[in-house]
């Protein structure tokens, strides 16, 4: 599969139509996965469910419009949660949303799989869908754990166990920790936040 593409469109939406407009109501950036897809959490309720955009009272297809179009029917400006933090997606509010359906469905599969898995390993914690890297994580005893879309590091959705303080062995082969491609864990992702754990 090509990735990049959708993945970054998708991470647009996250930043500039969800976390963008929740900031600048509530002050606040993080999002949540739902089913189907991911919402703010505080403020105004937006909601990504698959390829559209929910209002509330309006479902706002996504594909094949810009940020701007989107926005302008769903009664929000398009933005980023301006002086938050840098290093985001760089998506300008000008650009086409532009999915492949295929990729969208795994990628929002993957962040639900990712959702439930936390849930599962640390039932005590609220896993935070975060616009900047994108991915949806807990962090437990100084240990971030996550699942990821794909990244610069490796390009398709992967579990992370990424301790705060650097550890080295055969489990920790990622530069910021550890980190297995979903394909590969086939569904045992709790496993590996609790092999993980173990192996601290």
């Amino acid at each position: 599969m090509d990735w990049k593409p959708t993945r970054r469109a998708l991470h647009g939406v996250a930043e500039l139509l969800l976390a963008g407009p929740q900031h600048r109501e509530t002050g606040r950036i993080d999002l949540r996965v739902v089913e189907g897809g991911f919402a703010t959490v505080a403020g105004r309720e937006l909601r990504v469910e698959g390829d559209e955009l929910l209002t509330g009272t309006a479902r706002v297809p996504l594909s094949g419009r810009t940020y701007t179009e989107v926005a302008a029917e769903a009664g929000i400006e398009a933005g980023e949660p301006a002086g938050v933090y840098s290093g985001g997606p760089g998506v300008r509010p000008e650009e086409t949303i532009t999915f492949d359906a295929d990729v969208l469905k795994a990628l929002l599969q993957g962040f639900a799989d990712g959702d439930r898995a936390l849930r599962e390993f640390a039932p005590d914690l609220t896993p935070v869908l975060w616009p900047e890297h994108f991915d949806v994580a807990i962090a437990l005893d100084e240990v971030n754990y996550g699942v990821s879309p794909g990244d610069g590091y490796l390009d398709e959705p992967y579990a992370y166990v990424g301790p705060f303080e650097p550890r080295q062995g055969e489990f920790w082969t990622a530069p910021f920790g550890a980190a297995r491609p979903l394909r590969e864990l086939d569904g045992a992702i709790t496993a590996f936040f609790r092999e993980g754990r173990e192996r601290l």
